[in-house]
């Protein structure tokens, strides 16, 4: 790749990796961004989902204080979205390549419109079966696509957990990001990964998820969660004109 290209996804990864930890949208920036640089669909989104995984590292150095005694739980819910993203990665990688072209845009709308309305309900606590089986769908999400995952796994964490929304929105970075590392590891052996395009952008993600929680921490994140609305379902439609006008 050239310089220029180079330093286009390095900055389309720090923007993409603070709106990932503060409105859950990192998909939704960077995914069209690297099919803008060429990639294909497919390729495209394995390459995010590997780069993404930085994010979640990022998150978790930026979310220490947020962090702070939550441990035990990380441990007791992180092996199911794990599974639940190493699950979605499978379903991607036998799924051709036309299907997902023509799935994605309804991914990306729904996940936009849920951000207008958030689901609501309550999954009584994290031990509960309900609670586990809506965590481990979410999770198959995220591996599989993701745009706006983090949304859909910040609502199940809220329904069955109390806590200031930083606190929550922390443990979201987290689960999201042990989903996404299983998927990544997947995507990195058997998946048609751009490695060109996944190193810059696996730096921004760093970056920008570092620094997203301290953004989190002083912003009630409302304007910002409707203008993201605003966006992703812009980009469903444009994606969803290409896929089935092509």
């Amino acid at each position: 790749m050239i310089v220029g290209e180079v330093l286009g996804l390095l900055a389309v990864g720090a923007f993409a990796g603070v709106v990932s930890t503060v409105v859950s949208l990192a998909s939704i920036v960077s995914y069209p961004a690297l099919l803008a640089f060429g990639l294909p669909p497919l390729t495209a989104n394995v390459t995010n989902t590997v780069a993404l995984l930085f994010t979640g590292l990022g998150a978790a150095f930026g979310s220490r204080p947020e962090l702070a005694g939550q441990g035990p739980r990380v441990l007791r819910l992180g092996w199911l979205t794990m599974l639940g993203g190493a699950t979605g990665a499978f379903l991607l990688l036998v799924t051709p390549s036309e299907t997902f072209e023509q799935i994605a845009p309804w991914l990306i709308g729904l996940a936009s419109l849920l951000l207008i309305r958030p689901p609501r309900g309550e999954l009584n606590s994290e031990h509960g079966p309900l609670m586990r089986c809506a965590l481990f769908a979410v999770a198959i999400y995220v591996g599989y696509f993701g745009a706006a995952g983090g949304i859909l796994m910040l609502a199940v964490l809220s329904s069955m957990l109390e806590g200031s929304p930083a606190k929550l929105n922390a443990l979201k970075n987290v689960l999201s990001g042990m989903a996404n590392a299983v998927a990544a590891t997947g995507f990195a052996v058997f998946g048609p990964v751009d490695w060109g395009a996944a190193v810059p952008l696996a730096l921004g993600f760093l970056l920008g998820g570092w620094f997203g929680p301290k953004i989190a921490r002083r912003l009630p994140g409302q304007s910002l969660r409707y203008l993201a609305a605003a966006c992703g379902l812009a980009v469903a439609v444009k994606l969803g004109y290409d896929a089935y006008t092509s």
